[in-house]
């Protein structure tokens, strides 16, 4: 993980707040962030949100060959991945030392403590076993990721349910959840890590370092351990070296925390049980809280609508009668204020009259102008066709007449017709002026 460095002051304003015994999220130094789990609509998929950091874990099952060394054990797999998503200094598809690191410490706290039942995963001894497969995803880092990932583990793993099967003789029927009920798995405990960090070579203790403590600690010390006070896996890394006394504090807050930590989860699994049962809301979409969209939301009141009438026959009495009562002339219209009947009826209709007329005038215009240019082309076109020579050819094929009009009298027509369609215009004009001022 390659995170930007903090510079010289930060560092010192950190380690300078560790020694007053100050945190930057107003914590004590032994206190834990609020801890948050959420499930989802599929059994074994759930998020934990411890403060900021958040873990999404998801659990799934197949039937697979056993290990030829353990014939009758199940197979347990655990990955971990770290994205950019979470924070920039994550490099994508890299095993990354921190990465590999966190996969050892979760399959010793999970795997080695022995907390599942791997016989109990058995179906036929030495052909097939179910293979159970926990993937954790970091959604956000803003430290102590092993802590958040151990509960996110344990509590996917409490949630899962497996396909129950059935063996008859060399057949093996696995059962889909709607032919029967899915099979929990066999949790003996639950093992859950809980993380020291150690500054000025071990002279103050921080639980539940965040991601700028992890950056100025000297030291961390992380140890697993269950309700019933068993230590099931412990390691510490740094430059610390710790004493016996420090390592006996350390267990003696790990086991108050597991105990919390414990109860919590068990309530969460409860809830969400009842839920389903009683077939309420549940999954992801229903856990996510809405302080910021309903901040001001009231609860709904009851109203008495028994006495409506009566209440507002006394506001109408007590009310003051309005000074002008507004006096409707025709049906669909009313006078405003000191005006006279409206006048936009009137007016519309006399403009559409006006509207009527010009496009008569119009058409009648057209239709005078098509005929004198009608009239015009015939009288040229007879006077022309005395002039036109015809030549005949001589095959027998065909006979080919070619006319040849001339040029000179057709620009006269046009001159004239020019000339002629002016004064029509002018006198049509003064035609339709004239029946406007009689009107």
């Amino acid at each position: 993980m390659k995170a930007t460095p903090l510079s010289n002051c930060e560092r010192r304003f950190l380690l300078r707040a560790i020694q007053e015994k100050k945190r930057l999220d107003g914590r004590q130094c032994y206190d834990y962030r609020n801890i948050r789990v959420s499930f989802g609509a599929d059994r074994g998929c759930c998020i934990v949100e411890l403060g900021r950091t958040r873990v999404l874990a998801q659990v799934s099952c197949e039937l697979v060959p056993p290990k030829p060394s353990r014939p009758t054990e199940g197979v347990l797999f655990f990955n971990l991945e770290l994205s950019p998503m979470a924070a920039p200094g994550l490099e994508p598809g890299r095993q990354s030392e921190l990465l590999v690191l966190l996969n050892r410490l979760l399959e010793r706290c999970l795997r080695d403590s022995k907390c599942i039942d791997t016989e109990s995963l058995c179906v036929v001894a030495g052909e097939k076993v179910w293979q159970i497969r926990l993937d954790m995803h970091l959604l956000n880092h803003d430290g102590n990721i092993t802590d958040a990932a151990s509960i996110a583990g344990i509590v996917a793993l409490c949630h899962f349910r497996r396909p129950d099967v059935s063996v008859q003789g060399e057949e093996v029927t696995v059962y889909t959840p709607e032919e029967r009920d899915p099979v929990p798995l066999s949790i003996h405990h639950m093992p859950i890590c809980v993380s020291f960090a150690f500054f000025h070579q071990g002279t103050y203790l921080l639980v539940d370092p965040t991601e700028r403590e992890e950056r100025v600690m000297d030291g961390l010390l992380v140890i697993a351990m269950n309700k019933h006070h068993e230590i099931c896996t412990i390691q510490s890394s740094g430059v610390v070296m710790l004493l016996p006394d420090q390592i006996l504090r350390c267990s003696k807050i790990t086991a108050v925390k597991v105990a919390e930590i414990t109860e919590l989860i068990q309530k969460a699994l409860e809830n969400d049980q009842k839920a389903r049962k009683e077939g309420g809301k549940f999954g992801f979409a229903e856990s996510i809280p809405n302080q910021r969209i309903t901040a001001f939301k009231m609860d709904s009141a009851a109203v008495d609508t028994n006495d409506v009438e009566e209440q507002a026959g006394e506001i109408i009495a007590k009310a003051d009668p309005p000074s002008e009562v507004p006096v409707l002339h025709t049906p669909g219209t009313a006078q405003i204020g000191e005006g006279t009947e409206s006048s936009w009826g009137d007016l519309e209709e006399s403009e559409k009259e006006e509207a009527a007329e010009e496009e008569e005038g119009e058409s009648e215009a057209a239709a005078f102008e098509c005929e004198k240019v009608e009239t015009e082309d015939t009288s040229t076109l007879r006077e022309n066709k005395s002039d036109e020579p015809i030549v005949l050819s001589d095959s027998e094929e065909e006979e080919v007449v070619i006319l040849e009009p001339q040029e000179l009298p057709r620009k006269t027509r046009t001159q004239t017709s020019s000339k002629q369609e002016n004064p029509s215009k002018k006198a049509f004009n003064k035609r339709r002026r004239k029946k406007r001022t009689s009107r």
